[in-house]
């Protein structure tokens, strides 16, 4: 279970308080995704005029571009409760049928890391989202019984990073499958400065904007990186944060002008200098730069193959003349 929609007010984990005061409760309030924005207006809209439950939903995309924030957003649009799990916690039938049958009319199931459910949970879930009933088997043996019982009318939203990982069954069930896309740069810095807002910082647009360029495309970087300005700013300048103050706390904390880290840039050192560019096996530059392969392909690669730094081929990775530029200039 994710905790990420408790009440700020009697979270005892002051960063995670801060998490969800920043995520936007309205659809109005959500920053980019326009498509998705608009689509979602629509489908909401014909079925609260109709009084009906919104079809289930399929988000996909990188973490942290909204994907849990959007789930809350569909819940609060359309009046309902939002209950919240993930694929992983699923580990039998019984788990999603206890959840399931708590369900109100109308009420919405956010499911994030949808592609990891196990396939005696997806077996349940086909009958719950196309014909809102479940079959629940009773006793053991030749005395087992199958009961059937008819749910409420639910929205399912699922969440995946891998879409090519949701089997076709499952994917096809979903009425609405979108994707979320890396937000532009006055996009990120619309998200700071109403962050800043919130979190009742006072910031100026040139440190919003130094913020936005080096977050990678992402929100929850974006709001991440503002947090550790901000206290920077606090211990070591006036609480103001300018410019300056923006660039040299995000020098302290290690993000270089690209957006990247300390991973990042060993992943490039070690492409560039000491497997002398490459190729090279994911399993190799994982073992040499101390991470997973799973990490190294998930979290680092997409980013850095996104700013043109390096390359995938057959072979292995590669790295491009921009790492050797940056690495030389950072």
């Amino acid at each position: 279970m994710r905790d990420e929609f408790l009440d700020p007010a009697v979270s005892a984990d002051h960063e995670v308080s801060d998490e969800v005061s920043l995520r936007p409760r309205e659809l109005d309030e959500f920053v980019g995704q326009r498509e998705l924005k608009e689509h979602l207006d629509i489908v909401l809209g014909a079925a609260k005029q109709r009084g009906q439950a919104a079809d289930h939903i399929l988000l996909a995309g990188p973490p942290g571009l909204g994907k849990t924030t959007m789930a809350g957003i569909v819940a609060a649009e359309m009046g309902v409760t939002l209950h919240v799990t993930s694929g992983p916690a699923l580990e039998r039938a019984g788990d999603l049928a206890a959840i399931l049958t708590k369900l109100g009319e109308g009420d919405v199931l956010f499911i994030d890391e949808i592609h990891r459910l196990s396939r005696s949970v997806e077996e349940i879930l086909y009958p719950a989202m196309e014909d809102f009933q479940i079959d629940i088997v009773v006793g053991k043996g030749p005395a087992a019984s199958s009961i059937r019982l008819t749910l409420p009318r639910f929205t399912l939203i699922g969440a995946t990073t891998r879409t090519g990982m949701i089997t076709g069954p499952l994917r096809d069930r979903f009425g609405l499958v979108a994707r979320l896309d890396y937000y532009d740069h006055e996009e990120l810095e619309s998200i700071v400065t109403r962050a800043a807002r919130i979190l009742d910082v006072p910031i100026d647009e040139g440190a919003s904007v130094q913020i936005a360029r080096r977050s990678r495309g992402t929100p929850r970087i974006a709001n991440r990186l503002l947090r550790r300005v901000r206290d920077y700013a606090e211990v070591r300048s006036d609480g103001r944060i300018d410019n300056d103050t923006a660039t040299e706390a995000l020098r302290v904390f290690g993000v270089d002008n690209l957006g990247l880290d300390k991973v990042d840039r060993a992943i490039l050192r070690s492409l560039c200098e000491q497997f002398e560019g490459g190729p090279v096996g994911l399993t190799t530059l994982a073992i040499a730069v101390g991470e997973q392969p799973e990490t190294v392909e998930d979290v680092y690669e997409p980013f850095l193959i996104q700013l043109g730094l390096i390359a995938r081929t057959p072979r292995g990775r590669i790295a491009m003349d921009a790492a050797r530029t940056h690495l030389a200039n950072p």
